[in-house]
């Protein structure tokens, strides 16, 4: 969903408190320099959310944006941001290196560490925010990319780039239901293009390597009621080999099949004693979980448990009173 918002529609007296509150509550928090006069405060938003990614694109006035210490040290979750830049230039600054950016480039900043956006001429670019954890990069990787001009010279960030901008100028591509089928391969590529930049390419492999096994077991915990869920799915994703998938949990001491029953059937045993899935069937919930077939999950949910789901259940009812 894309919705529009407009610093004009406030009132005048309240319209540099109404852009404060619609950047820290709709994207991060921070602090904005805007013009003393209500009349130049000129800002639009536009905002699509695909999962986990954002795409903000901003218009606005000469204004200069700052992440402070203070803000940086919030509980928040963690964020990557990426600045495309639209028509004119635009400079940032962060761990101590500033980038300026022209059309077409992008860069990227991490709400973790402090930073500064500044757009002496006005601001016309495209923001994408996806979380550091759904990237899975080790913060010596992100510190080496953050704040470096991006896109020209390096094939695959010139790709990114325009791709992104596809992304962002395309009404189409920014509605719910194509977005959210693109959020994954964004977070892929934006990935790629990070680590082709870096300067040297060996960090950038063994950066993919240590973060391989933390992303196979999240995409495994997200994807966990998937009855599609085989071991070519799970490797095409990280565009592995099937081979290599299974090379990666071994050395973790994992078999993929067990692992999946396992959680499974501990997710199943969860729902069970909840109150507000009592009046469901053991199908329906085994089916939520990954199990085509009841009779089967209810097996083995007592060959691991020592009783029944209904059994387990009944006690949990029973318990509750």
């Amino acid at each position: 969903m894309t919705t529009v918002w407009k610093a004009a529609e406030a009132p005048a007296a309240e319209r540099a408190a109404a852009v404060r509150e619609a950047v820290g509550t709709r994207v991060v928090r921070v602090d904005i320099d805007l013009p003393d006069d209500p009349r130049d405060i000129q800002v639009e938003l536009t905002l699509s959310d695909a999962g986990p990614v954002q795409v903000l694109t901003v218009r606005s006035m000469a204004t200069t944006v700052t992440r402070s210490p203070r803000l940086a040290r919030e509980a928040a979750e963690p964020q990557l941001f990426l600045t495309l830049q639209g028509s004119g230039e635009s400079a940032m600054a962060q761990h101590g290196r500033h980038a300026r950016l022209r059309s077409g480039q992008f860069a990227v900043y991490t709400t973790t560490t402090p930073y500064t956006l500044m757009f002496d001429h006005g601001l016309d670019a495209h923001f994408f925010r996806i979380p550091l954890a759904e990237l899975a990069l080790p913060e010596p990787a992100l510190r080496e990319v953050s704040a470096r001009p991006l896109g020209a010279g390096n094939p695959v960030a010139e790709l990114t780039a325009a791709y992104l901008r596809r992304i962002a100028d395309s009404p189409d591509l920014r509605s719910r239901a194509v977005a959210a089928s693109l959020a994954q391969p964004t977070i892929d590529l934006v990935r790629v293009a990070l680590l082709s930049s870096m300067a040297d390419p060996s960090m950038g492999k063994e950066s993919m390597q240590t973060t391989l096994e933390l992303r196979l077991f999240e995409y495994l915990r997200t994807h966990l009621g998937d009855h599609d869920l085989t071991a070519a799915k799970i490797a095409a994703a990280h565009h592995i080999s099937v081979r290599h998938l299974y090379t990666v949990l071994a050395r973790a001491s994992v078999s993929l099949g067990d692992w999946l029953r396992t959680h499974r059937l501990e997710a199943c045993r969860r729902e069970l004693a909840q109150p507000h899935a009592r009046d469901r069937t053991i199908a329906s919930i085994a089916h939520q979980w990954g199990f085509a077939d009841a009779t089967h999950f209810s097996r083995v949910f007592r060959e691991t448990y020592g009783m029944t789901p209904r059994d387990w259940r009944a006690a949990k009812i029973r318990k509750a009173r």
